[in-house]
């Protein structure tokens, strides 16, 4: 079985592009005018700080694009703030979902009809032509000219924002934290003036994710294996190990470590089959991307490294979404969590 080689490129391009990082803070203008207090009351204008640009919005989006840069994070955010109807465009997708419904929902959204560049993304005279009033992007590569793209300013020649998600200002994410979900969360709630629907959303991850901890609280952390399922994205047999950024943050809460957290100084590691077969996991996280049966893989490491512990105790675990950025960290961290420390549940 494999996985579809285009967007497996895809994935594997955007990936390795992301080798800290800075995030987007924001804030709302104040004034005290007539005209600033009406505004002011409608939400607007708010302004966000976004790696070292100024972005500032009179009103809520109506015309949004979403590149793809291998996540689903800034398409899932916005579907989970109720706004996909403001999408023209949308070029994200995993294929699968810990939310339900969620997959189905991101398959139903607009494309623009647009014919991707070799980056499997947005091309800049086709993403002039969507007349975008925001564009979205998970690293700032999304707006870089070299690559075909329509860059920062462009963009705002012809009348649209812009945005890069955080921890994506370097197009590094091994810094990147469950607290970055929260402020992509947070920012879209500004800019679309629904912060307190994203305040809600944080708030009951931040709560499921407390649950979780205490119940694995002072346990021994399982060693932990972090890998897409049927992906290539170096020169060795495992090249698509995770090895530093959210994922981390995630094991952590749920109990564990990771097991190659120091094989890489990035976000992947490009192991060969002697290192992975020399290391004891304890349990496996496998991250689907456009793949239909990642538990089969699974299977078959389990299969092919009898020694490990994870192996002797079938302790597997398949997700996608939820364990990157995004609105679903907390269902990532309670599935992990119960393979790891199944007792506690």
């Amino acid at each position: 079985m494999s996985v579809n080689r285009p967007a497996a490129t895809a994935l594997a391009a955007a990936l390795c592009l992301l080798t800290a990082a800075c995030g987007s803070s924001s804030g709302d203008r104040t004034s005290t005018g007539p005209a600033e207090a009406a505004a002011s009351k409608s939400g607007y204008p708010v302004t966000l700080e976004n790696c070292g640009e100024k972005e500032t919005f009179t009103k809520a989006p109506s015309r949004v694009v979403v590149m793809n840069g291998a996540s689903v994070a800034e398409v899932s955010t916005l579907l989970a703030l109720g706004l996909g109807d403001r999408i023209v465009a949308n070029e994200q997708s995993y294929g699968a979902s810990e939310v339900a419904g969620r997959a189905a929902a991101i398959k139903k959204l607009p494309t623009g009809n647009v014919k991707l560049n070799d980056a499997y993304d947005v091309p800049r005279e086709a993403m002039l032509g969507l007349r975008p009033d925001l564009v979205l992007s998970t690293t700032s590569y999304g707006f870089d000219e070299k690559n075909g793209f329509a860059t920062r300013a462009q963009l705002a020649e012809a009348g649209a924002r812009t945005y890069v998600s955080p921890q994506g200002c370097h197009q590094d994410t091994s810094g990147m934290t469950i607290a970055d979900s929260y402020r992509l969360l947070r920012d879209m709630g500004k800019v679309f003036h629904v912060s307190e629907k994203a305040e809600q959303l944080i708030a009951a991850s931040e709560k499921n994710i407390a649950a979780v901890t205490a119940r694995v609280k002072g346990k021994k952390k399982p060693e932990v294996m972090v890998l897409f399922s049927n992906m290539s994205m170096g020169g060795n047999d495992f090249s698509s190990v995770v090895a530093k950024g959210i994922y981390n943050d995630i094991l952590a809460r749920a109990g564990g470590s990771n097991a190659f957290e120091n094989a890489s100084r990035t976000s992947f590691a490009d192991l060969s089959k002697e290192k992975v077969a020399a290391t004891d996991v304890d349990a496996l996280v496998v991250i689907a991307y456009n793949d239909p049966n990642p538990a089969a893989y699974a299977r078959k490491l389990l299969k092919e490294f009898p020694q490990w512990p994870a192996a002797k105790n079938n302790a597997f675990v398949t997700l996608s979404d939820s364990m990157y950025l995004g609105p679903s960290n907390d269902l990532a961290v309670a599935k992990v969590a119960k393979v790891l420390h199944p007792d506690a549940f």
